[in-house]
């Protein structure tokens, strides 16, 4: 079979799918909040009877990524997430009482919004937590009573696999369905004419599958990432900031889409900052190679790219602080892992002060002012995440004024993503819309305006049809006035 056919054949099986789903959901009629919930019920199911395989499945993608790192970010927060939409999804679904305009609330007439699911949602996702990134968005998606289409990513052939099987085991097809593939999958996919779409990965991919989509009127969310900046005060407790920050720094390998890009440190700390890292780690990663506990990147590619990085700094007489053991630096290509690097005061022109760094390096910028630091943040592109850390409530409460970013954690880094009741989403070049909890219930719904006449008609009251009057230019000047 040529190239052309597959891809026929690839786009055919796929709104085959879709149209199933959009049948089920069309006879199905109003979905009651007993099957929101049952399949909720059933997504915990799953992760709980089959977090070993999960946890197999994952190492196997990763090469090296620890059973304790995947119980806790994909396991655990998905569970979190599907428990959190079922204990409020009761109260979401209730009509939204809002104000009919005056007088007719007066005359008996009300207002109100009625959320109601879209139908069917596709739902994209990446490679670096490839597990609840799944989960995190069809909790809001299931618990809004929509069905729902998941493109994996082909990056974790052993976990899109397995989570084929286990939804194949849990869910009709016409319900929640896995499919699974390459780049032209992934095109053909964001080409259906869903009913709303949700990406998960890089900024450059986000706008294919927005372009894609916006043929079809598609409404999408995108959750993009970046170069998430943090911004250590002269007021914070160093040691304490250090500790935070190369500890998020260092979850997944530094392969999450909030973590920390570059830090702005005061040059009177620099060195107190740059040792509580080095401890830190000591403790946590007392060996880097051979060591089960310490993520290893994704694939050799991205292995490839991030060793550049360093390498680059290292050649433009950068100063480069590798956090672990003498000659534990990089491991052989083929086992892809690479220890913690910080990389200070980098040249605004290298790759690493330009690309999202998603791997083990983090850039060090020294500051005196902040007001340059301030306006450094808002030249580039919106991140996804900002970090503050500090005790200076006027200086905080500036950052958070003078600066726009995705979401923001105050002394800790990424702890606003496992808030289930914040939104969690970008802005600009990071991302578009949000998601997670009563946020996410509503993205995945559409808002219906219902407005219901009450005793009075206000054409017949307010004489506002043809032939006009002084009935009619008497109740203007009364509405019409400062």
């Amino acid at each position: 079979m040529n190239a052309p056919s597959q891809q026929h054949a690839v786009e055919l099986e796929l709104n085959r799918i879709l149209q199933r789903q959009r049948q089920a959901f069309q006879a199905e009629g109003p979905v009651a909040l007993a099957t929101r919930v049952d399949r909720i019920d059933r997504c915990i199911a799953m992760l709980v009877d089959h977090q070993a395989e999960i946890c197999d499945a994952v190492n196997r993608d990763f090469g090296n990524r620890s059973k304790y790192a995947t119980l806790m970010m994909d396991v655990m927060n998905s569970v979190a997430s599907l428990k959190f939409v079922r204990k409020n999804l009761k109260k979401w679904m209730k009509p939204e009482k809002r104000s009919p305009f005056l007088p007719m609330n007066f005359l008996g007439a009300r207002a109100w919004v009625k959320y109601q699911p879209k139908g069917v949602v596709g739902v994209m996702t990446p490679w670096n937590v490839p597990v609840n990134m799944i989960f995190s968005p069809l909790a809001d998606i299931l618990g809004a009573g929509n069905r729902a289409m998941i493109k994996p990513s082909e990056y974790t052939p052993h976990t899109s696999a397995l989570m084929k099987r286990l939804f194949d085991q849990y869910f009709e097809e016409s319900e929640v369905c896995v499919v699974t593939g390459g780049p032209e999958v992934g095109a053909a996919f964001s080409g259906l004419k869903l009913d709303h779409i949700i990406f998960t990965g890089a900024t450059s991919i986000g706008r294919l599958v927005m372009k894609a989509a916006a043929e079809n009127m598609v409404p999408v969310t995108l959750e993009l990432g970046g170069k998430s900046p943090v911004v250590v005060s002269e007021t914070a407790d160093i040691n304490k900031a250090a500790e935070a920050i190369i500890s998020g720094k260092a979850m997944n390998g530094g392969q999450l889409c909030v973590s920390p890009d570059y830090c702005f440190v005061p040059q009177s700390k620099l060195e107190a900052f740059i040792r509580r890292c080095k401890e830190v780690i000591a403790e946590q990663y007392p060996t880097v190679q051979g060591n089960p506990d310490f993520t290893a990147c994704i694939n050799e590619r991205h292995f490839d790219r991030v060793k550049a990085y360093i390498d680059e700094a290292r050649e433009n007489g950068c100063r480069v602080i590798p956090l672990c053991p003498e000659g534990e630096e990089f491991s052989s290509r083929d086992e892809h892992k690479i220890a913690l690097h910080l990389l200070v005061d980098p040249a605004e022109d290298l790759a690493c002060m330009q690309d999202e760094i998603f791997g083990a390096v983090m850039n060090i910028k020294t500051y005196a002012d902040l007001d340059p630091v301030i306006g450094f943040i808002n030249a580039r592109e919106r991140p996804l995440a900002l970090y503050y850390f500090g005790d200076d409530k006027a200086e905080q409460q500036r950052v958070l004024d003078e600066t726009i970013s995705g979401g923001v954690s105050i002394n800790n880094v990424t702890m606003h993503v496992a808030c289930d009741d914040l939104p969690f989403g970008g802005t600009g070049d990071s991302g578009i819309g949000n998601y997670r909890g009563r946020d996410g219930f509503r993205t995945f719904s559409h808002a219906r305006a219902v407005y219901q006449e009450g005793w009075v008609n206000l054409a017949q009251l307010g004489g506002t049809l043809p032939p006009f009057g002084q009935k009619l230019e008497k109740m203007l000047a009364g509405q019409i006035k400062k």
